[in-house]
């Protein structure tokens, strides 16, 4: 951002904020992009140059020659909220993938995704002592486990 910045170019970034769980078990907040990889712009066709010469710009969105154009009211409501509220991005949770319980008495706890249920609930088969046991969990309590 810095670098469009100095070339004058108009740039918004939604983020969040996250806690991350270290190894040592040490919680460390962390503001991340709410859309990895996609930065918004305002520019006009005269300005697409400086913001493809940027480091780490690898193209505009769009289709040929013809760049995606995002209403003003619509980044003035994602800007306004992102600001002062708990956003975050939502991601499709996947059958057979390993996921982690973010909140709650069973906070941190990983199980596979066997199903999903009705009204956006979710079983999962839990590891204890060598058994499984099947628990429901609402989606926004899960995480999809990132390794």
């Amino acid at each position: 951002m810095k670098q469009l910045e100095l070339r004058e170019v108009e740039a918004f970034l939604p983020t969040y904020e996250t806690f991350k769980i270290w190894k040592n078990r040490q919680r460390v907040k962390t503001i991340l992009p709410l859309f990895p990889t996609y930065l918004f712009v305002n520019i006009e066709k005269s300005q697409r140059s400086k913001v493809l010469q940027s480091p780490g710009v690898i193209h505009i969105v769009g289709s040929g020659r013809q760049d995606a154009s995002i209403a003003v009211s619509e980044i003035e409501l994602l800007r306004s909220s992102v600001q002062g509220r708990n956003v975050e991005p939502y991601r499709e949770l996947v059958v057979g993938k390993t996921v982690r319980i973010k909140r709650g008495s069973l906070e941190g706890v990983e199980g596979v995704l066997v199903r999903k249920g009705n009204g956006l609930r979710f079983v999962l088969n839990i590891k204890l002592i060598n058994q499984f046991a099947a628990i429901e969990v609402g989606a926004e309590d899960l995480e999809q486990n990132a390794s």
